[in-house]
């Protein structure tokens, strides 16, 4: 298989290097199996890109230098089915969530925060999930739902549970070769669930952000809850110790200790723009605002 050369050229130097990319050569893609092909010859070194909405700006940066960029969108990968779980195509722009009534109320809830509304236009469901940013919205829903990210490569495919895909920031579990092809969304059942984030401005990454997915009996209590946070761990992450409470509870009388508890849980960084505390404070907030929401 032929790689066709980028015409990006070399920057001259004029003190402004790192706003333009390094060269790279340019594969587009007409097929998955051609993807995985050119991923394999390019080596640790390629790259696929799609919507290009985090890979553009870190080239342009610089803080990363493939020699190759394989462009997944003939590659077959936008499909969308709805048999038994809802199936999205690596490449379904975000967008496209917006007004489909299969996507989980939950992800429809989230999405008005991913980034802007001319991101979303472009960026795609499986660039998220694979760029694995720990305050990427798209990636806590994943997780909150149990849902499943498919992945193919040199060793066939595999489907790999969101709770184990991801390892921490920018890192998953994906292998050399690799690629993300699909995702599995549970679709709408008898649930409730709410979605709470806190950011800077519109737009921005959050600085905290928590779903909460519940399930009660006939009588209101709570058979199984899920509650995860993220941009406050370094991927998104279930709070065992906080579902746990909220089971056989109707959830309202509960939320505010689970709040308190999952402050306890978290152990954020701290940054220029909010302290440790400020930020456990905001999870714990956030948590009883979400549990308070869905029940």
């Amino acid at each position: 298989m032929g790689v066709a050369p980028a015409t990006l050229q070399q920057p001259r130097a004029s003190g402004r290097v790192g706003l333009k990319p390094a060269p790279f050569d340019y594969v587009r893609a007409e097929s998955l199996e051609h993807a995985l092909t050119a991923l394999a010859e390019g080596g640790e070194d390629a790259k696929p890109i799609a919507g290009g909405q985090s890979l553009v700006p870190a080239l342009a940066m610089r803080l990363v230098r493939p020699s190759l960029l394989v462009d997944l969108n003939r590659a077959g990968l936008d499909s969308v089915s709805a048999n038994g779980a809802l199936r999205l195509g690596a490449t379904v722009r975000q967008a496209a969530l917006a007004d489909d009534e299969r996507v989980h109320p939950l992800v429809r809830a989230a999405l008005p925060h991913v980034g802007h509304f001319v991101t979303r236009n472009r960026g795609t469901v499986g660039g998220s999930i694979a760029h694995a940013d720990g305050a990427a919205e798209l990636p806590l829903c994943l997780v909150a739902l149990d849902g499943t990210v498919v992945v193919d490569g040199p060793d066939g495919r595999r489907e790999i549970p969101a709770t184990d895909f991801f390892v921490t920031h920018f890192m998953t579990t994906l292998r050399p070769g690799e690629l993300v092809v699909e995702t599995v969304w549970p679709l709408v059942g008898d649930e409730s669930c709410a979605f709470e984030e806190v950011a800077l401005r519109t737009g921005d990454f959050g600085q905290s952000m928590v779903c909460s997915v519940l399930t009660r009996d006939h009588s209101g209590a709570i058979l199984r809850a899920a509650v995860a946070v993220g941009a406050v761990t370094d991927h998104p992450t279930r709070l065992g110790e906080v579902e746990e409470l909220l089971i056989g509870s109707r959830g309202d009388e509960t939320a505010v200790e689970a709040g308190a508890l999952a402050a306890r849980l978290v152990d954020p960084a701290g940054s220029l723009h909010a302290s440790a505390r400020y930020l456990r404070a905001l999870t714990g907030t956030l948590v009883t605002r979400a549990i308070e929401r869905a029940a």
